[in-house]
């Protein structure tokens, strides 16, 4: 679903759609260990939460592009067929993570229909709380991966913003 040709060829911003969950996982680790400095977090419909239990997880189960067994898949696929929940780092799921304060300014963008949607809002309101600047852009009428979808208007509207929003943060 991500690709280059979705951000004008730039795959700096392409990795925001990728790696997302890696992204913010980075950030935690980087505070944690003093380094390296990480200036921003660009997180466009992240995955952060292993458990799935939001409503958005439980509702938004056949969407266009995500449906609730290719986000089971994925977090099998990266921590394993049975992960011990207790034992999940918020290196791995962000979410986990107890303290959020000390990580760099974010902009968080969600999907209307998206399972991973209230998690992403609920760590874009978690970072706030811990003092961290967010901006949050929750995209009405939208669905997991709606911008690969580049003939719709409100798809150039998000891959535009994500693209500009991208450019302030390595200005």
């Amino acid at each position: 679903m991500c690709s280059q040709a979705r951000f004008g060829g730039n795959p700096a911003s392409a990795r925001t759609c990728a790696a997302r969950r890696l992204a913010a996982a980075a950030a935690l680790r980087a505070r944690d260990r003093q380094g390296p400095s990480i200036r921003f977090q660009l997180l466009n419909q992240p995955a952060l939460d292993d458990r799935q239990q939001t409503w958005s997880a439980r509702h938004f189960t056949a969407t266009p592009f995500m449906t609730r067994e290719k986000v089971s898949a994925s977090w099998r696929h990266y921590l394993g067929p049975s992960p011990d929940a207790a034992s999940v780092s918020p290196y791995a799921a962000p979410v986990r993570a107890t303290d959020l304060s000390g990580l760099p300014a974010a902009h968080i963008a969600t999907a209307q229909f998206d399972p991973n949607r209230d998690e992403a809002i609920a760590y874009a309101l978690r970072l706030l709380q811990a003092g961290v600047p967010v901006d949050l852009h929750q995209w009405a009428g939208t669905f997991h991966g709606s911008p690969a979808t580049v003939s719709a208007e409100v798809s150039r509207r998000q891959i535009d913003e994500l693209t500009a929003v991208l450019r302030r943060a390595l200005a």
